[in-house]
This record gives structure tokens, C-alpha cells and sequence, in this order.
């Protein structure tokens, strides 16, 4: 099952598992084993409970011990940004996580929201399953090389752990002196499942739109869309 590519994966990131089953599992979506019911391994939700809390551990001793003068405020914003869903996508997807993810044909097809948490889910999950494996030291020094070096100056340069709402909002009364305003252009789906297009305009022009299953996740979807639009 795939083991070639994971050869590939593991060679790719200079991994060695020796349990290669862990390695497996941390990309074992709960939704091939409803295809696969005899896979001898189990979904990798509790290995991604547990990288999740490596992660964050990692990432906090990392912040405390490189900026000792920070107050814990602003190292919990520079962490949240970090660890969000957003960036551990963006991040398993330079590393090529879809190569060896273990799905229903039904989620190989679909290539809206529900990848992304996948994605980044499953980041969590290849932690965990290195903590079993290798220990904590090992969990350190990827996380360290492959998110926190590389992503975190251009989290503090762009201030991207200012959610980007509030910082749409800064850069417009900056620079163009106008608050940005959003409108619900459109809602869609019954009420459980309600789908949101929200614009965001400044003054009369809208300068993009977004969308969310709330209507703050649109508005912060278009306000992310609006800063690389306006390049602030």
C-alpha cells in the first residue's frame, strides 16, 4: 500500500521510522478505512491529539527560549500563527503529504476546505507518529527546520499574527484613510449548513469577495484575499 512512495517520502525528508506502521497510519484518513474495512491500521485522529500537543510544546520552548524579552502576549499570537490550519496546509503541501495520504476516492476528489484540514491534520499526525517513534528531540528539530525557521520571519514581517480583518482594516486607514466595511452578498445551503459570500469594500469600491460557512470566516477569507490584492 503505497510503499514506494512513502520510501520516497521518508528519503524526501530524511525520515527513518522504524516502525514504518506508524508512518502509515499518521496518513490513514478515517475516511479509507470506511472503503477499506480488513487495513490492519486504525485512522490517525489520536496521533494527530498528540503531535497536535508536541507542536505547541515545540513551538512555545522555541518563542520563550529565542525571544526572552517578549511578553507571553505576543508569543502567543506569533505560536497561534504558527500552528494554524492555514500554514500547516501551505506547509504539507511543499512537502508533497498528498503523495502518501490514504483516502476514500470520494476525498481524492474533492478539492474544496475539507483537503485543507486533511492536510494539516495529517502534519499533526506525522508529528505524533514521530514522537512514538523517534522521541521528542527528533519532533524538535523537524518542526524546527521545516515550519519554524522557514515560516516564522515572514509571520513577523507581515505581522500575520494579526488576524487579517484587523489588519486589512490598519493597512486602509494607513494608507487610503478609510475603514473597510463588508456586506453579505449571498447565502446559500439550509440552516445547519449555511454558505456565506461576503464582500469588502472600500468606500464604494468592493475590492474582492469571500466566502465561509459563518459569516466571519468569509469576512476574514476576503479581508486575506484584499491584503495580497492591494499587496499591503
Amino acid at each position: 500500500m503505497k510503499e514506494e512512495e512513502f520510501l520516497k517520502f521518508e528519503e524526501r525528508l530524511g525520515l527513518s521510522f522504524k516502525n514504518k506502521d506508524l508512518l502509515t497510519q499518521a496518513f490513514c484518513h478515517r475516511s479509507f478505512l470506511n472503503e477499506n474495512p480488513k487495513f490492519i491500521l486504525g485512522h490517525n485522529e489520536r496521533l494527530e491529539f498528540l503531535g497536535d500537543a508536541v507542536l505547541e510544546l515545540v513551538t512555545t520552548q522555541y518563542l520563550y527560549t529565542n525571544y526572552p524579552d517578549k511578553p507571553e502576549g505576543d508569543m502567543t499570537g506569533w505560536r497561534a500563527s504558527l500552528v494554524n490550519s492555514n500554514i500547516l496546509f501551505e506547509l504539507a503541501k511543499e512537502l508533497q503529504f498528498e503523495d502518501v495520504l490514504l483516502l476514500s476516492q470520494g476525498e481524492i476528489k474533492e478539492k474544496g476546505k475539507n483537503k485543507k484540514y486533511i492536510l494539516a491534520d495529517a502534519f499533526e499526525a506525522l508529528i505524533g507518529a514521530m514522537y512514538l517513534d523517534q522521541g521528542y528531540d527528533a519532533c524538535k528539530n523537524f518542526i524546527e527546520k521545516h515550519l519554524i525557521i522557514p515560516k516564522l520571519p515572514e509571520i513577523l514581517e507581515k505581522r500575520l499574527y494579526k488576524d487579517p480583518k484587523s489588519l486589512f482594516q490598519e493597512k486602509a486607514q494607513e494608507i487610503v484613510m478609510v475603514t473597510p466595511t463588508y456586506q453579505v452578498l449571498k447565502e446559500t445551503g439550509p440552516d445547519h449548513m449555511k454558505q456565506f459570500q461576503v464582500g469588502v469594500f472600500i468606500g464604494e469600491e468592493m475590492v474582492t469577495d469571500g466566502e465561509g460557512t459563518s459569516k466571519h470566516e468569509a469576512e476574514l477569507n476576503a479581508a486575506e484575499k484584499a491584503l495580497k490584492i492591494k499587496n499591503w
